[in-house]
């Protein structure tokens, strides 16, 4: 096969930051995609229906949001039910983050015994939980170490809908099995790429990430999820935008910038395994009936004829800079 159409696919975790890099980057996802998940983690955070709206004003101003629908979430805090149930039609979720774990995250959760309340009412309400789930343990240990308190919550709250964001250990796809309330997001870079590929020689800054890459047996685990096309899983880039000087630097900012490559990427990706026809349910398909969402109806079709990744997107290097890619988007309708 040497031409794919999508449906009105989806990224079901973004980054479009703020100010001139939202200028950037957010145009970028709105050619190829129908609709993100949008994270909430600016400085200050994203926290009140006021801030949330001033934000879309912001994403709509930057795009087209009549062909991109941006579903924004509130950062996670102690919220009343009354609050909540006034963000309700604004919001596709509540994102957690644990205090400190990755950026911008420093208001984040301290106590994850301390939520309960609130819990419920994203229950009771019917609203999605989003979590970042990484203790602050030995690097290549935080994610499982924290698959016990997604089972507590998957336990205690039966009926609210916990997507497990960018999941990248065998354990974590081994968890999805043991309750039908979890799901969980899984990246373009986490389906390609180790450790190895980050710091297995000269460092490559703009591989880091968090969740940290991980080890093969964990890539292979990833893939065979979603090329299977398990309903609970979907495309979410996690696509972290950082200025080039911020991320070839001391301290280099976590976060791999592929919305503009995501789909020709996961094209030739999926294409190599002969599992085209999973691509659908992943990039799409599977997201609208977790979140029970409607897109705006986009065709994006891709062909298999080879173009050159840029260098820079504005201040921002992206995933495969430089590099010759197998598919490319030939139309958008």
């Amino acid at each position: 096969m040497d031409e794919v159409t999508l449906e009105s696919p989806l990224d079901m975790h973004l980054h479009l930051r703020d100010g001139d890099m939202l200028a950037v980057v957010a145009p970028l996802s709105a050619a190829d995609f129908a609709g993100a998940v949008v994270m909430p983690n600016l400085v200050p955070p994203v926290d009140t229906l006021a801030a949330l709206m001033a934000y879309r004003a912001r994403i709509a101003a930057a795009c087209d949001t009549t062909r991109f629908s941006p579903w924004l979430t509130l950062f996670f805090r102690a919220y009343g039910y009354d609050e909540l149930a006034a963000a309700r039609s604004q919001i596709i979720g509540v994102k957690l983050y644990p205090e400190g774990v990755t950026t911008n995250s420093a208001a984040g959760v301290r106590d994850l015994h301390g939520i309960d309340a609130t819990l419920a009412h994203l229950e009771a309400l019917g609203i999605p939980l989003l979590v970042h789930g990484e203790t602050h343990g030995f690097v290549m240990d935080r994610e499982r170490e924290f698959l016990p308190v997604f089972r507590r919550l998957a336990r205690q709250f039966p009926r609210l809908t916990i997507v497990m964001e960018h999941i990248t250990t065998r354990e974590a796809v081994e968890l999805l099995g043991e309750y039908d309330n979890l799901h969980a997001t899984i990246t373009l870079h986490h389906l390609l790429i180790t450790l190895d590929d980050v710091a297995g020689g000269l460092l490559q800054p703009h591989l880091f990430c968090k969740p940290i890459a991980k080890r093969p047996e964990d890539r292979e685990a990833l893939l065979r999820i979603a090329l299977d096309g398990h309903p609970r899983v979907m495309f979410g880039s996690d696509s972290a935008p950082h200025p080039r000087s911020a991320k070839e630097a001391a301290g280099c900012a976590a976060g791999v910038f592929s919305a503009p490559v995501a789909l020709p990427a996961l094209v030739e990706l999926f294409a190599s395994h002969n599992a085209l026809p999973a691509l659908q349910r992943f990039v799409s398909d599977n997201a609208q009936a977790i979140y029970r969402v409607t897109p705006p109806v986009r065709r994006i079709t891709l062909a298999r004829a080879p173009w050159r990744v840029p260098d820079q997107y504005g201040a921002v290097v992206p995933f495969g800079a430089g590099t010759s890619m197998a598919w490319q988007v030939v139309a958008r309708t």
